[in-house]
């Protein structure tokens, strides 16, 4: 192993930039000279690349975003597209790569792994809904980007005695609104998990807590279940309170990472050139407790993950 490429796919991350940093350093450290391909899978099928010196990585640490870009490419998605890339990856002598992203860039990952380039994956998305991993780079910085926001919103609908509906990000999994919902004192978290009549039983619960004197509400929705602003709708209708919703959006991705992401993102790096140098590839970087593991990338592909059972019970209980 003497040439490894970087690059990082699908949504940014705030978090990116570090663990980009680590892949870098590191290589460096080892030996290795590292290619950092920018745009994605787009950027690696058509040549798009540079080669990265420690300080191409100085002072990126604190910024939100990733300095190699992101794309998502269609053309990937397809053998041809796939070849094209392991011919590129092969015809600037590419040794191993490493790719940050979620879900779909690891199946990115696991494609470029089977057509022969041994290939390391980084988990980050700020859904936090990556199976095979207890942590992804960007969550915890999404959860105080968010927490932040709805805390300025409960000000202003505290002072007019409004509900609020906030919808915050997350496609498939609830985990960023059931974290706000508690960190911020929700009555309610939405999230596709759950599957029950949500807007009879927010409804009731809005009624319940009017009889006990409750004059301000917040209600966390997840992307995935939308329906914010309709919700806000019924819940005025029925209820008679002033509701607004807002819904975060993009935000969420954005701004400098927090401590934990920085920390995680640079030990998950150097995990993934760890692995290449001693000439292991096909591998998912993972978070289990406080420990840096991996595994196959076949076999991290193929787990699922839940919503904890614990985390929606404290969350019910805490907002009675």
């Amino acid at each position: 192993m003497k040439r490894i490429g970087v690059l990082t796919s699908g949504g940014d991350a705030p978090g990116m930039n570090a663990a980009i940093r680590a892949v870098v350093r590191s290589g460096i450290y080892y030996g290795l000279e590292v290619i950092g391909i920018h745009k994605g899978y787009n950027g690696l099928i058509h040549g798009d690349y540079e080669i990265m010196s420690a300080r191409s990585v100085s002072d990126i640490l604190h910024r939100g975003g990733t300095i190699l870009q992101t794309a998502r490419c269609l053309e990937f998605k397809e053998k041809p597209g796939i070849q094209k890339a392991y011919h590129m990856a092969k015809e600037i002598k590419l040794d191993g790569m490493v790719v940050i992203g979620g879900d779909g860039s690891f199946r990115g990952a696991r494609d470029l792994s089977l057509a022969g380039l041994p290939t390391i994956g980084i988990p980050a998305t700020i859904d936090n809904d990556i199976a095979c991993t207890d942590y992804c780079i960007g969550f915890d910085t999404a959860l105080n980007t968010a927490r932040d926001a709805i805390d300025k919103i409960r000000d202003t609908a505290r002072s007019h005695e409004r509900c609020s509906v906030v919808e915050v990000m997350g496609r498939d999994a609830g985990y960023i609104a059931v974290y706000v919902a508690m960190a911020c004192g929700a009555e309610a978290a939405i999230i596709p998990e759950e599957k029950y009549d949500y807007v009879e039983d927010t409804i009731k619960k809005i009624k319940d807590g009017m009889m006990r004197g409750k004059a301000q509400n917040l209600i966390i929705v997840a992307e995935g279940v939308g329906g914010s602003v309709e919700l806000a709708k019924k819940i005025e209708k029925e209820t008679g309170i002033e509701t607004r919703a807002t819904i975060l959006g993009h935000i969420q991705r954005g701004g400098s990472p927090t401590v934990r992401d920085r920390i995680n993102a640079s030990r998950m790096g150097i995990h993934a050139v760890k692995l290449l140098k001693d000439g292991v590839g096909n591998r998912v970087v993972a978070k289990k407790k406080d420990s840096i593991v991996d595994y196959d990338i076949l076999e991290g592909l193929n787990m699922t993950k839940s919503m904890e059972s614990e985390l929606l019970e404290c969350s019910k209980i805490l907002s009675m």
